[in-house]
């Protein structure tokens, strides 16, 4: 069994820019007096899709490049994302783009950032970018999104070693690669340009300076939508409702996600369970997780364990919990192949829930997890925020909880204790 503690920088833990400062005047017949980027879609301001998205592809810290009604984001973000690694700048007269990347670079700390328009959404591959970004040695990496037929997005042009050759004004084309509005910009490279306050990044930097070949593009099928024209606002409304959740969708290639204390043993109030002889399973826990064992692809525990970083208790008494837990799972025929457990006092640590680090990590040393085919089970509301900010479904047990109203905007499923889900499973 792997036993993972896993705190502090992911992956050199990657920041990114979210352009958040447009005025909407499209839009402001559909979504009067907001920002764009807090135009509803589908029951949550439109920000929270692009945020999600940027941790799922391991970004810890986000820099919001604000302007128009910027006070309705930062309450926003307060209330909701207080557990996210992020800063604020905020223009006092508009900027351009150029403008508000060069000033909210100020704010970031790595070489590398990337940046993303709040008010549209593509489903790259940071990863992707980030490979291509140092083989090349490129001062700026663009996301290139493939479409057929359209006439409302300029071509970009790339050779062999794609490497960008031109922009290409907008008109009809019936193929082509567009500028999906994702940046990997290296920072120093960008900023001896020595750019004034306010200018445009797409007009005076990309295609200003496109023939001295610094440029780079990686091309990707993933979804693309722009929110800044009231017809693909609409279809954003469906696009990101997600389909109803119940129990029979869950499949061989699913994988269940646990949480320890509350869930698989008995809890400790407002205290920790400091060692393998406070450990007590709920009843029938152990052949509930034999079942999971045997229905599901995978069933990984992730908990978080601040009693450690507190100086309460050791790892090793940790270690022998984790040790007792899997060895009375196996007795019973049950397996779990990683717990995976986040030491960190600060509720900003990425791998602390509800922030997703242990389920990216998981997804790493486990490649056939898919976390869109994950479910979470917790007995806290902290337990479904991580479910949802890793893009997975959620059930939530009321062992030590009142239960929800639903529906919830982080509950899929309610369910008494994991007796009651694997009485439910065929």
């Amino acid at each position: 069994m792997l036993q993972k503690r896993v705190e502090g920088s992911w992956e050199k833990g990657q920041e990114a820019i979210v352009l958040a400062g447009g005025l909407g005047t499209r839009l402001r017949e559909a979504v009067p007096d907001l920002p764009k980027c807090m135009a509803p879609v589908a029951g949550r301001p439109f920000l929270y899709y692009v945020i999600n998205y940027l941790r799922r592809q391991g970004i810890q810290r986000i820099v919001f490049s604000l302007g128009y009604k910027h006070e309705v984001i930062e309450d926003y973000l307060a209330r909701e994302f207080s557990t996210l690694q992020y800063d604020c700048c905020i223009e006092e007269e508009p900027l351009g783009t150029g403008g508000a990347i060069q000033l909210a670079l100020q704010k970031t700390t790595g070489d590398d950032v990337f940046v993303v328009n709040g008010d549209s959404f593509f489903a790259f591959d940071a990863q992707q970018l980030l490979t291509l970004h140092h083989q090349t040695q490129a001062d700026c990496t663009l996301a290139l999104k493939s479409m057929q037929q359209f006439s409302r997005y300029g071509v970009v042009t790339t050779n062999e070693q794609q490497q960008i050759l031109s922009f290409r004004e907008k008109q009809y084309y019936e193929s082509g690669l567009i500028n999906a509005g994702v940046y990997l910009i290296q920072k120093a490279a960008f900023l001896q340009k020595g750019f004034p306050a306010k200018f445009s990044f797409e007009k005076e930097y990309l295609e200003q300076f496109v023939n001295e070949g610094a440029f780079s593009g990686a091309a990707a099928d993933g979804y693309f939508i722009d929110i800044g024209i009231p017809e693909d606002y609409n279809r954003a409304q469906h696009d990101f409702q997600a389909p109803p959740f119940t129990l029979a969708a869950l499949t061989s290639d699913w994988t269940l996600f646990l949480d320890r204390d509350g869930v698989i043993n008995e809890e400790k109030p407002e205290s920790y369970v400091f060692h393998k002889d406070e450990f007590r399973f709920y009843p029938g826990v152990p052949e509930a997780i034999h079942k999971f064992t045997h229905y599901f692809r995978h069933v990984i525990v992730v908990t978080n364990q601040r009693g450690i970083g507190k100086g309460l208790m050791d790892e090793a008494a940790l270690q022998g919990i984790h040790d007792l837990l899997s060895d009375e799972i196996k007795k019973s025929g049950g397996h779990i192949p990683a717990i995976y457990f986040a030491t960190a006092v600060d509720s900003r640590d990425f791998f602390r829930k509800p922030n997703p680090g242990m389920a990216l990590q998981a997804a790493a040393d486990f490649p056939d997890i898919d976390l869109t085919r994950s479910v979470m089970v917790g007995n806290n509301i902290s337990d479904m925020k991580f479910g949802r900010n890793a893009g997975m479904r959620t059930i939530y047990l009321t062992t030590t909880n009142a239960s929800e109203e639903l529906p919830h905007p982080y509950i899929d499923l309610q369910l008494p204790d994991l007796k009651a889900l694997a009485a439910q499973l065929p």
